[in-house]
């Protein structure tokens, strides 16, 4: 089919779609419901069906009644069950796939599990949408024309009792109906490569000879492929590579930290960023704005969504809302049940709600990665907002960061201490934690008040961390690429204090 029929078919099919999300825009409550019955109706004769009897379940607060939150370690014995080859145990339809997860915080293993109807129903229709969502608000907007350069995990596909256990991206890449694949790069084997670094060259090998329009990958990982495509072309910045550019999706990390340096590397005024939300338990939200940082939370995908207030959160008192019971502003854990047999799963992440005409979110962090140690409630979207102000003030840019708190002993306060590795270095470190401090205080004022004369905490430290420090110690971990990310926040010094002990003492902490 030529280029320009199929671009004007696919971008017709895919506007078509916008209609059906107005639908649930304008009855989010409604939705919702119906999503929940369809999947207590569906799984009502699985193990845990009949264990909590959805069959008599007709409405939310009987649900909410019967039916625990839960994490991943309470239904481990399922999932675990169902992976030694039973079915029918909290999903009715075949489970044979499973998304290898071990997060960032815990070196064990998730299995978590994937049907067919997630994947069908949530991770792929939500790759339409997002196209959908781009094309209604760009409809000069020729993706069609070219490819999209993917950058997933690495393959690690294996068979266990007839199921199939890896990354997500390998699952996806695997079950990718064909269009998907034609209007993809690299190519499918390419894509399942299992080792990072021969698989960047032969990434780049493929796809600078291929016309890409646009970009989709975790921000840090495609940053170290798109520095090495201008490092192997010579080229000074993408466009000289790929004239046609016009698009970067991302999600997996917070984009702010390196914004400036995508710039640097994009430099055009038209090109657009949009963000996604997704996990291996399902795909969750789309940015639908140009020049946006809230995303939209896609209410028919087979997820139904509860939420915890973080201020409630693992208390006596903590309390479980629904979508039509949230506020703006307010810092909240995700529950979801969804069409992969999760039932009030807790994911682990936050998020805050920017709007609820329509539902829009930012994520906001993990209700493990944070640091609470002396009250000071320390959020990843804290630190990152932080360290973008930092920059802007002093001409820095970074790579990755940890923060871990220096426990108070004897008389001693306690503090913050930070491991940086910057791209750009700032010309003067202390400023630079000065600025960091500041700003710190201006975002978080439970922080602010720990800091007021350093009552509770003392000035934060900054440490810099050598040239490829946490590329390394991933790396030596064995997860390099894909949804692998570096741990920021913790109530723990662990993964600090493996970082220090494999970077040289180029400074000794400098106080901000």
């Amino acid at each position: 089919m030529p280029i320009p029929l199929f671009h004007s078919i696919a971008s017709w099919l895919l506007k078509k779609r916008y209609h059906q999300i107005e639908l649930f825009l304008k009855y989010p409550a409604e939705v919702q419901l119906e999503v929940l019955q369809e999947l207590l109706d569906f799984a009502d004769e699985t193990e845990t069906g009949t264990r909590y009897g959805f069959e008599e379940i007709t409405r939310y607060e009987t649900f909410a009644a019967r039916v625990p939150i839960v994490t991943y370690e309470e239904i481990e014995p399922l999932i675990e069950r169902t992976r030694r080859g039973e079915q029918n145990l909290f999903w009715p339809t075949e489970i044979k796939w499973f998304a290898k997860s071990s997060g960032t915080t815990n070196a064990r293993s998730k299995f978590i599990p994937v049907s067919s109807e997630a994947l069908e129903d949530c991770h792929y229709k939500s790759g339409k949408d997002l196209l959908c969502l781009y094309l209604n608000n760009n409809p000069n907007a020729q993706l069609f024309r070219g490819k999209s350069l993917r950058l997933g995990g690495s393959k690690e596909l294996y068979e266990d009792n007839g199921t199939f256990f890896g990354d997500l991206s390998a699952i996806l890449i695997d079950n990718m109906p064909f269009w998907a694949e034609l209007s993809s790069t690299p190519s499918n084997k390419v894509s399942l490569m299992s080792e990072w670094e021969a698989k960047l060259h032969a990434i780049i090998q493929e796809s600078i000879q291929e016309n890409v329009t646009s970009l989709a990958g975790v921000p840090s990982w495609m940053l170290v492929l798109l520095n090495k495509v201008l490092e192997e072309t010579g080229k000074g910045h993408l466009f000289e590579v790929w004239d046609q550019l016009e698009v970067y999706f991302h999600g997996g990390v917070n984009f702010n930290p390196y914004r400036e340096q995508y710039r640097r590397l994009l430099p055009r005024d038209s090109f657009q960023y949009y963000e996604i939300y997704n996990a291996s338990e399902g795909f969750f939200a789309i940015q639908d704005q140009n020049n946006s940082e809230d995303l939209l939370l896609m209410l028919d995908y087979g997820i139904f969504y509860e939420f915890i207030p973080m201020a409630t959160f693992g208390t006596p008192g903590q309390k479980v809302l629904p979508l039509w019971e949230v506020e703006t502003g307010v810092n909240y854990a995700i529950v979801i049940t969804t069409n992969a047999g999760l039932w009030r799963y807790q994911i682990g992440d936050t998020v805050r709600f920017t709007s609820t005409d329509p539902y829009r979110i930012r994520i906001t962090g993990r209700t493990k990665h944070h640091i609470n140690v002396f009250g000071e409630e320390l959020i990843i979207e804290n630190t990152e907002e932080a360290l973008r102000r930092s920059c802007l003030r002093t001409g820095a840019s970074i790579a990755e960061y940890t923060v871990a708190p220096v426990f108070m002993s004897g008389q001693e306060k306690g503090a913050h201490e930070w491991l940086i590795e910057f791209r750009t270095p700032p010309a003067d470190l202390a400023e630079f934690a000065t600025c960091l401090d500041d700003a710190l205080r201006a975002l978080n004022s439970d922080y602010d008040a720990k800091r007021y004369k350093n009552i509770t905490l003392n000035p934060l430290r900054v440490h810099v961390a050598r040239e490829n420090l946490f590329y390394d110690w991933l790396k030596s971990r064995n997860k390099l690429g894909g949804q692998h990310k570096v741990p920021r926040l913790s109530n723990q010094r662990d993964f600090l204090e493996e970082l220090l002990a494999a970077n040289p003492k180029v400074n000794p902490g400098i106080p901000g």
